[in-house]
């Protein structure tokens, strides 16, 4: 089967075309520009902002043969205190007493300020009001200057941020314990601390017209394919949206279908698993306030890799992983499997459990395919309110729910013994999952499949199943198809599959993935 080229792909936002050339930035400004007087730019400041009880705003004026008044601003909570007190105002302060001369004699403040005084890592140069505004919203100090129409912005940035700790999702028994937090520059230090390499490139945009939510891609230079990248830029630059609040609104509005159970892109909390995909060439997407970075192009097999496979010897990681693909089957089939085979084709079961079965089943008023879905609603019903529930008391009402309401359903008959070990096996092999999403898409097939199972038996959850693989071989992530290695199918990429081969054969990147660095290990007969 040909596959279609990233440039062929069908344009699936709905919003109008825009110049895909162009590189990421930040959306224009007005062209409000800055006025010579500071207390006219601090007053259009406020005024913007509502007089806001948390921007701290200062005048004051410092004296180099004549006075000269300045002004700053700041919002407290967002920008740092030590740094605005310590390494702007003190900074002006003390070094008022240097002097830089123009040709005509004339102090020229705005240099002296900005070469000699500020003792910061980070300025920046803006002349519109605009881009103060936005600035002064991300944690910048503004320094407004008497008789110039440029503002000079410190970088101050110094909200409070969670530690970095264990991943809470995604946890492991060996490998790094550390975990993505909820700012975007410490997530991508993270990456940067793994990947020591200067072709780790990333380019950074604001998404969402009121939140102003700062947006970051990522990738290896030489390693990811350019069409990739240009897809991923051009569909960012084509969200139109009023706030971004969670990665999950990116991935929502950039991925390549709607309507399909399965995840088309791959999110992680783990910094070893996105450093993993850039280096087979993939993208990654941070977004500010979330611990949860994707990773585009994602494909089926993505989401029964665990970081700890490679952690691990290779047979070992080869049995875990078959482990993973028995549970992904026996959590989408075992209760359609169950009422095909109690209600059409009992002549299947020995005879033995065929009589079990029947006489759990005895007093029981509803047909299986009712008694089936009674003890999957109820589960995921106690599944959702253990996730909801407060930390010190979830766990514990939803063993002692399923406990409970489980024993009390069969001594009331109202279930099977049979049924609840159905839902049971079903239940755990749902958690086996390393990635949560594709434990989502496998809970919603199962209704439908026990549905096809009442109705039609065994040719019902066939017809299942092949209606199931003709729709994941039809998706696309980003171009690539979402069954690859398996269809098409690549030969060289099936030591990293269904099983995973050493590390000493894994010496090429994933082929549909990436196509122009291909080898990333050459074996000692090569060197």
């Amino acid at each position: 089967m040909r596959i279609k080229k990233l440039s062929e792909l069908k344009n699936r936002s709905k919003k109008p075309k825009e110049n895909e050339s162009q590189p990421i930035a930040e959306p224009s400004s007005s062209d409000t520009e800055l006025l010579k007087s500071v207390k006219d730019n601090l007053n259009a400041v406020k005024a913007e902002l509502g007089d806001s009880a948390d921007l701290v705003c200062r005048e004051f004026a410092i004296s180099v043969q004549e006075k000269f008044r300045l002004g700053l601003i700041y919002i407290d909570g967002l920008a740092s205190e030590d740094s605005v007190q310590e390494f702007t105002m003190e900074s002006i302060m003390h070094n008022h007493t240097k002097q830089l001369v123009h040709d005509d004699g004339a102090v020229n403040m705005f240099e002296l300020i900005k070469n000699y005084s500020l003792a910061i890592g980070e300025i920046k140069e803006v002349t519109l009001l605009d881009d103060v505004i936005l600035h002064v919203l991300s944690g910048d100090t503004a320094l407004f200057i008497e008789g110039y129409q440029t503002c000079i912005i410190a970088s101050t940035r110094g909200w409070g941020e969670r530690a970095i700790s264990e991943p809470q999702a995604q946890t492991v028994v060996r490998g790094p314990r550390d975990s993505f937090t909820e700012t975007l520059r410490t997530n991508t230090a993270l990456v940067r601390r793994r990947i020591k390499s200067p072709n780790l490139r990333m380019e950074s945009q604001k998404i969402g017209k009121v939140t102003q939510t700062d947006v970051a891609i990522m990738y290896v230079k030489g390693i990811a394919d350019k069409q990739v990248v240009k897809e991923v830029k051009s569909r960012l630059s084509k969200i139109d949206i009023d706030g971004i609040l969670e990665s999950g609104y990116i991935e929502e509005l950039i991925q390549d279908e709607d309507y399909t159970p399965f995840p088309t892109i791959y999110n992680t909390e783990r910094p070893d698993s996105v450093s993993a995909g850039l280096l087979e060439g993939r993208v990654a997407i941070f977004v500010d306030g979330t611990p949860f970075v994707l990773l585009v192009p994602a494909l089926f097999i993505q989401f029964f890799q665990a970081a700890e496979d490679y952690y691990q010897r290779a047979d070992i990681s080869t049995l875990i992983r078959i482990i993973r693909y028995v549970a992904f089957f026996l959590a989408l089939l075992t209760p359609s499997a169950y009422v095909a085979l109690t209600t059409f084709h009992q002549e299947m079961l020995p005879f033995g459990l065929l009589v079990s079965i029947a006489a759990q089943r005895e007093g029981v008023p509803f047909p299986a395919v009712i008694e089936a879905l009674i003890m999957e609603v109820v589960f995921e019903i106690l599944r959702e309110a253990g996730i909801r529930l407060p930390r010190a008391v979830g766990s514990a009402i939803s063993i002692v729910g399923a406990l409970v309401l489980g024993e009390a359903a069969v001594q009331a008959g109202l279930v099977s013994p049979a049924m609840v070990i159905v839902v049971s096996i079903t239940a755990i092999s749902n958690f086996v999952s390393p990635a949560y999403d594709m434990a989502i898409a496998v809970r919603m097939l199962r209704f439908a499949l026990m549905f096809l199972a009442a109705t039609f038996g065994l040719f019902g959850i066939i017809l299942g199943l092949i209606l199931m693989i003709l729709h994941l071989c039809s998706l696309r992530s980003f171009g690539i198809p979402y069954m690859t290695p398996m269809a098409p199918f690549v030969s060289s990429d099936q030591k990293d599959a269904l099983i995973r081969r050493s590390l000493k054969k894994m010496n090429t990147r994933p082929k549909l993935i990436n196509e122009q660095n291909v080898v990333r290990e050459r074996s000692n007969d090569e060197n």
